[in-house]
């Protein structure tokens, strides 16, 4: 779980990876009006300004896709400004085009919770996105998180706009050494990694157990079967879009993982990558 914010004062948790500022920013995947797939990686050279909010139907969401609507336009082309929410792509559309919001791009995280689950945003007592900013550069490195902590307040637009003025100046910092922030299709003839190259990346993952050079074990505890659940389909999600997938023991509270390639015989980077993001769930 990623943190705690509270609605009307009673206490809420989020789900999903643990967004840091200087990583790099994982995709995701959304719903457009138009119900086509959009992805982080479609807005490329953009300094990105992401703001997420529970839903349009409610008075502080509906003023917060307004504000950034009117805002808009007195950015640069450089900068791009999405809104997300769990709301339907139709009412979506519907509020668009009754308010004239054109200057933001407004997409639906209903399908999944692709967004909401890589930006640690998602309410799991709601299944609905918590209040937001996110800046991006133009490398998707992260350089400004806000969220909310009472979600029925408004965000706080002018400390978002100030570093937004700093993000500008230097819009395309380089990314601290780290693990790569996707798994790479692993078929046709890919190599497992050297003794050496597991000891390396070993260090960059915490409590997981080499077996026999070939896999990566690590076991989970909840408290009940309905928690363990939830992690799984969490997990389940990340790997469909990374095109990795661990193999599941599932018993009672208690959930193992298991990470290898299969088509290299042994562990891969991929392995490694997605040790790295189970951890951050």
């Amino acid at each position: 779980m990623s943190g705690k914010i509270t609605f009307q004062g009673n206490p809420l948790n989020l789900a999903g990876r643990v967004l840091k500022v200087g990583a790099i920013a994982p995709d995701f995947k959304v719903v457009a009006q138009d119900l086509k797939e959009a992805r982080l990686s479609d807005f490329k050279d953009k300094i990105k300004i992401v703001t997420s909010f529970p839903s349009i139907d409610t008075k502080v969401c509906d003023l917060q896709v307004k504000e950034f609507n009117k805002i808009a336009t007195g950015l640069s082309a450089d900068v791009l400004i999405i809104g997300i929410s769990k709301d339907l792509p139709f009412a979506q559309q519907r509020f668009c085009e009754a308010f004239e919001i054109k200057n933001i791009k407004v997409l639906s995280d209903y399908k999944t919770g692709s967004f909401g689950i890589n930006f640690g945003l998602l309410i799991r007592e709601l299944n609905l996105l918590a209040r937001s900013i996110i800046i991006l550069d133009k490398n998707n490195l992260v350089r400004y998180i806000q969220i909310v902590k009472e979600l029925s307040s408004p965000p706080d637009y002018q400390e978002a706009l100030n570093q937004l003025q700093v993000i500008i100046k230097n819009p395309a910092l380089a990314a601290k050494e780290q693990l790569p922030a996707h798994c790479k299709p692993c078929e046709g003839g890919v190599s497992a990694l050297s003794s050496g190259e597991i000891s390396k990346m070993l260090s960059w993952i915490q409590g997981w157990q080499l077996v026999e050079d070939k896999k990566l074990v690590k076991e989970f505890k909840f408290s009940d079967f309905i928690e363990a659940k939830y992690f799984l389909d969490l997990i389940s999600i990340i790997a469909e879009e990374q095109g990795h997938h661990p193999t599941f023991t599932l018993a009672y509270n208690k959930l193992k993982i298991t990470l290898t390639t299969h088509a290299a015989s042994g562990l891969t980077e991929n392995d490694f990558i997605m040790a790295g993001i189970i951890d951050e769930l």
